[in-house]
């Protein structure tokens, strides 16, 4: 993320103080080059927040070989906030207060105050802290959702979500890690806003296009970074911390 944002002459500002008008600015004064931002300006999130940065449990970018795992695995969590309503996607951490402490340390919530919780696929490390949100609907997609509750391994069922969330959020197919993977996508001051679970691993692998080495379908894993890549300025990666994808 650092090398865009440097490019941009952006570096030094947090996230909250990227806004629509500022990259418009920015970019051809600094570059020459004219960016077309994604995302309406109407949408009804008014903020988001990355909860847990993610790891993998093996990373060939750091010469770690697919062939064991050398720590364990943690998903990256977002929530996304509206006037209304919380939705907290993949909560990452077993441990209730773990969980609890990084909520309410990144958002000021706690896990009675999240409404909504969506999982993008099976995963145990996307679905390890579910149970810590016990008053929240639980949504993903349909055969997620099914194949979840056909495990019985949960305290209550998970709902079938179809194409939205709160009719704000759009449910998008992207199939390859798994083949019901679905990710989340938004709009926030005029960009575009992926949450793309294990669609896309970390920012290494997104710039090579490569998928982890657990993909079920290398092909459509392809495809499905190359959908998100026509839609998305803001991409959130399953385990990595979020990155522009301005062209």
């Amino acid at each position: 993320m650092g090398s865009v944002i440097n490019l941009f002459g952006v570096a030094s500002l947090g996230f909250t103080g990227i806004t629509r008008s500022l990259i418009e600015q920015k970019v051809p004064e600094q570059t020459g080059r004219n960016i077309r931002l994604r995302g309406a300006q109407n949408s009804k999130v008014i903020h988001w927040d990355i909860i847990t940065i993610g790891n993998l449990s093996r990373n060939r970018y750091w010469g770690e070989s697919d062939e064991r795992a050398i720590r364990s695995a943690i998903c990256t969590c977002s929530v996304i906030s509206g006037e209304d309503f919380h939705v907290i996607i993949d909560p990452s951490l077993d441990d209730e207060k773990a969980m609890g402490t990084e909520l309410y340390r990144r958002t000021g919530l706690t896990p009675d105050k999240i409404d909504v919780v969506f999982i993008t696929h099976q995963h145990g490390d996307h679905i390890a802290g579910l149970k810590h949100f016990m008053k929240a609907r639980w949504l993903a997609g349909s055969d997620v959702a099914s194949g979840l509750n056909n495990s019985a391994s949960l305290p209550k069922q998970i709902e079938s979500a179809e194409k939205s969330l709160l009719g704000t959020i759009e449910v998008i197919p992207t199939p390859g890690h798994t083949p019901d993977h679905q990710s989340l996508r938004f709009d926030f001051k005029g960009m575009s806003i992926i949450i793309a679970g294990d669609s896309v691993a970390t920012k290494d692998f997104w710039d090579e296009r490569r998928a982890y080495y657990n993909v079920k379908d290398l092909t459509e894993s392809k495809r499905s970074m190359e959908k998100i890549d026509t839609i998305a300025d803001i991409i959130v990666p399953g385990h990595d911390n979020y990155f522009f994808n301005l062209k």
